[in-house]
């Protein structure tokens, strides 16, 4: 363990044992990208168990998280199930909450509870959208000017961030915030109080034992918690989301605006480039590269997918390249092999978090390995492209990104070239997203996201 990392753990400890009033029997940091510890405290001869949630390393919060820890103890006091809030901490700054048990999937799960489950989290969602907002704003919670702008306030914080952490050019984002601030979704005065990335939960025997992660939670447009759950179905499998819906317009008397989640779902699949965008092409030593790379891809796939419905038009596909070996392939395939067995296996080290840092370095060296083997064919592809585009070629991929986002940002007011441009950036986002590993493995697989129609 790092001392930095020791340090803030010991921080931690010494918080809990003065704050709570007990003795902290196990504390352990999460292996993952963002800190979070897991603790056990006895205290007059009961256990608590508990989650210290931490902020984030690569990227500013897009709501602060004490924003996080009230939205989530007032749902709590509401009578939604969310786990209870016990303090917070501000070196390293962080909230104390109760660890929930059930599982945040359905490995396992029959199909009876996999929809008692979901049709219980409906009932969840439709008790928390008909809460009043008021006591929320009063305490804080954000929301927009007004209840019009409802379904826009969210974005408008993404794209806040963007604008203030962008370090290079992004021309794929420019076009799809171009073609939103021209086409927003319409709330038509709808706010209720929102979770946002919707489908997060921990399940146990058909019922929600806690919903979780509120860290985008606001005063929104409902139906930005029905659309953005979409995305996290390719990875859960939540059932067939028209009957999803029909069953919330039962339960909430409210009928579903088709065309506003559409557009929500188009702009929730912006948001991890948006935050993360940043963070990929500058990341820094706390950085999950591979993590952020495979969210971004994938949801970018996402986006030229969902953009392509909402205007009617096909996709194009590419061809795979050739496979070529450079001079350093056996170097890098090497090392994606010693990794490899560091992280996993008989002979991985013993430290959980040093084993989760070599996992993502085994696959940042399998992406490195591919990018080896395709990566010029790739970037000569997109450069073709943009030839036909712009009549003529730059000189280098990166010239081209530049190239690209002040053609992107001279169309950006009119949308003339909006179609070209969808063709366009699908083709590039299947050839990043075939970057990140071999083919067929999980990085480099593409799993489409339910459409509409």
């Amino acid at each position: 363990m790092s001392d930095s990392r020791g340090e803030q753990t010991e921080r931690v400890r010494a918080w809990l044992e003065a704050e709570l009033g007990g003795t902290v029997i196990d504390l352990r940091r999460q292996p993952r990208w963002r800190p979070v510890w897991f603790a056990d405290v006895e205290r007059g001869g009961e256990v608590l168990e508990l989650v210290v949630r931490g902020d984030r390393t690569d990227m500013p919060l897009i709501f602060p998280l004490d924003h996080e820890m009230r939205l989530q103890a007032m749902l709590h006091d509401a009578g939604i199930p969310t786990p209870a809030v016990h303090g917070w901490i501000d070196d390293p700054m962080a909230y104390v909450m109760d660890r929930v048990g059930g599982q945040q999937d359905f490995t396992g799960t029959s199909d009876a509870d996999r929809a008692a489950a979901v049709d219980d989290y409906l009932q969840i969602l439709a008790r928390m959208h008909s809460l009043s907002v008021e006591p929320f704003a009063d305490a804080g919670i954000m929301r927009a000017a007004s209840p019009t702008e409802s379904g826009w306030f969210g974005m408008s914080r993404y794209e806040a961030v963007y604008r203030s952490t962008k370090n290079g050019p992004d021309p794929f984002m420019e076009f799809c915030l171009g073609w939103l601030h021209r086409n927003p979704p319409r709330s038509r005065g709808r706010e209720s109080v929102i979770v946002w990335d919707s489908g997060q939960f921990h399940q146990a025997a058909g019922c929600i034992v806690a919903v979780l992660d509120l860290e985008i939670g606001h005063i929104g447009d409902p139906m930005m918690d029905l659309a953005a759950w979409r995305m996290r179905d390719t990875i859960v499998g939540y059932g067939s989301f028209p009957q999803l819906y029909a069953r919330y317009e039962e339960l909430s008397g409210t009928p579903v605006d088709l065309d506003a989640l559409m557009r929500h779902h188009f702009a929730f699949t912006l948001t991890n480039q948006l935050a993360l965008g940043q963070a990929v092409r500058v990341p820094n030593a706390e950085t999950d590269l591979m993590t952020n790379m495979q969210w971004c891809l994938e949801t970018n796939l996402f986006a030229t997918e969902a953009l392509a419905e909402l205007l009617d038009v096909e996709l194009p596909t590419v061809e795979e390249p050739e496979a070529v070996r450079s001079r350093a392939t056996t170097a890098v395939d090497h090392l994606a092999t010693v990794l490899r067995t560091l992280s996993v296996g008989p002979d991985a080290v013993d430290d959980e978090f040093l084993r989760y840092r070599l996992r993502a370095l085994f696959r940042q060296a399998r992406h490195a390995s591919r990018v080896l083997e395709v990566g010029e064919a790739s970037s000569a592809a997109d450069l073709d492209d943009l030839h036909e585009l712009l009549g003529h070629r730059p000189d280098d991929w990166f010239a081209g990104e530049q190239e690209l986002e002040r053609f992107v940002l001279a169309d950006a007011h009119t949308g003339a070239h909006d179609e070209d441009l969808l063709r366009l950036f699908h083709r590039r986002n299947l050839r990043a997203h075939a970057l990140l590993g071999p083919p067929g493995s999980a990085m480099a697989t593409h799993l489409p996201i339910q459409t509409f129609r």
